[in-house]
């Protein structure tokens, strides 16, 4: 399986708005979550954050065909924060993501911390970053009466000195 990113520029804006809207259609219709989810979004909404210096998109290929994307944002001390990930429906279920997060984690060799966040409810987004090392921190938001955000970290134990 041959995954890679691409990082973007403001001309892929369009392409990841709409793989955003195809991966995030069916949470939107099941949590009704017109304030933030990612399923609502505009494509201007993208542009602004591609336009924050503290931001990176990735388009993610799948042997060379554009199947979702990752947008990573650089906090201080060496923390990251992932914000969306997301698949189109199609190619979900074949450990894409799960390379996703190898290859994030190799580009930013620097990082002590990743965070992210996602639906409590939704089993199998928790039980993929649980699987790739990540812990909930113990904060969860409640968005409406179907839907509650719950808050992940990873640390990373790396020695940046010679053994």
């Amino acid at each position: 399986m041959e995954v890679s990113l691409v990082k973007t520029d403001l001309s892929h804006a369009p392409i990841i708005h709409e793989m955003q809207i195809k991966a995030f259609k069916s949470l939107l219709v099941i949590y009704q979550d017109y304030e933030t989810s990612p399923g609502s979004e505009t494509v201007e909404r993208i542009i602004s954050r591609m336009n924050q210096s503290f931001t990176a998109y990735y388009i993610i290929h799948y042997s060379d065909i554009p199947v979702g994307a990752i947008r990573i944002v650089t906090k201080d001390n060496h923390i990251y924060r992932v914000s969306p990930i997301f698949i189109v429906p199609e190619y979900q279920g074949r450990g894409i993501a799960q390379k996703v997060f190898e290859i994030i984690e190799m580009m930013h060799s620097d990082a002590k911390v990743w965070e992210l966040d996602t639906i409590m409810q939704e089993r199998g987004n928790c039980y993929l970053y649980e699987k790739v090392g990540y812990k909930r921190t113990g904060k969860e938001q409640v968005i409406n009466d179907k839907m509650t955000i719950v808050y992940y970290e990873k640390h990373l134990n790396r020695s940046h000195g010679l053994s």
